[in-house]
């Protein structure tokens, strides 16, 4: 049986991080796509020497042209600009847009029978960019974020009381900014719904700091952002993808019915297998969270409503 491939465009610490976990556990064939030259051939090199150590018998090819990534099973778009200094965001959506476009035209160009897994921010936005370039069916574009977004709000929960991570159910959805509904009543210890374990006030706090964890981090680093936790959220709906496990994981998708929305890319749980996003999940939902999902939308809508702006698609 021949391996999946899997394109990661963009060799910077998450699409490097992306390729590492993806060889590492033997996924597919990985293609390691950037414009600076022979850089993702230096670092595809690195981890095909890193291969015997692994017990990893992939392939791993770094390039700077598309035509390598031919006839990819999933493509993971990493690329896109960080901000600034004295770049205004609306600079930095230009440009990212313009970014993503571009190599949205070029994947599936080579690949038209892909799955597009965005992680270039601003994640609900470049997905959307994504699936208009694209022209693929929804269920085959989809963003990365609340796969992220969860396991954050899971290790706050687990290092709150002190167990293991493994324990913890949990999910967050909506948009991937502050905006962001992590469900708490849907959230379980073992089984054990976590407010019999967790004070309202630590819950809150833990669901304030989930909110802006990426901003935690990049506080911290000072040059840069979060790429492990990215990474290995990438590579969770990769697996469940190219594995057929049709895991239920919050995704980027486009919602045109669901919870109530209209043409609104944002986080909803879904099911993922090797055609993509085979059902969008609904759950039942209170007024409150009916609300903070309402608010989500707000943010996403008007994040859509900037890239229409922009005239570039």
């Amino acid at each position: 049986m021949s391996r999946k491939k899997i394109t990661v465009v963009g060799a910077g610490h998450v699409g490097e991080s992306t390729a590492e976990r993806l060889a590492a556990i033997e996924l597919g064939d990985v293609v390691l796509v950037d414009i600076v030259q022979d850089m993702p051939q230096g670092k595809a090199l690195d981890l095909m020497q890193a291969r015997p150590i692994y017990g990893s018998d992939v392939n791993i090819i770094g390039t700077n042209s598309y035509e390598a990534t031919k006839n990819s099973d999933v493509i993971v778009i990493t690329s896109g600009m960080p901000r600034k200094p004295g770049m205004s965001r609306e600079d930095l959506l230009q440009t990212n847009v313009k970014i993503v476009k571009e190599v949205t035209d070029n994947v599936a160009k080579y690949s038209p029978d892909a799955i597009i897994i965005v992680v270039a921010n601003p994640v609900d936005g470049m997905t959307y960019v994504a699936y208009k370039t694209s022209k693929f069916p929804k269920e085959r574009v989809m963003g990365m974020a609340g796969v992220l977004d969860s396991s954050r709000f899971r290790t706050f929960i687990a290092m709150e009381l002190g167990v293991s991570v493994e324990d913890i159910n949990a999910f967050v959805i909506g948009v991937h900014g502050d905006e962001m509904v992590p469900f708490v009543r849907y959230t379980n210890v073992a089984g054990i719904p976590v407010s019999e374990l967790i004070a309202k006030d630590r819950l809150d706090a833990i669901v304030a700091r989930t909110r802006v964890a990426g901003g935690e981090i990049v506080k911290l680093l000072k040059t840069g952002s979060a790429y492990y936790a990215p990474a290995a959220s990438a590579v969770e709906m990769v697996e469940s993808i190219v594995k057929d496990k049709k895991k239920i994981l919050p995704a980027i998708t486009l919602c045109t019915k669901e919870y109530g929305l209209n043409n609104v890319f944002m986080g909803v749980p879904v099911k993922l297998g090797e055609s993509g996003i085979e059902k969008i999940i609904e759950i039942k939902m209170n007024g409150e969270e009916v609300q903070a999902l309402n608010k989500s939308a707000e943010a996403v809508t008007r994040q859509k409503n900037e890239i229409d702006g922009l005239k570039l698609l």
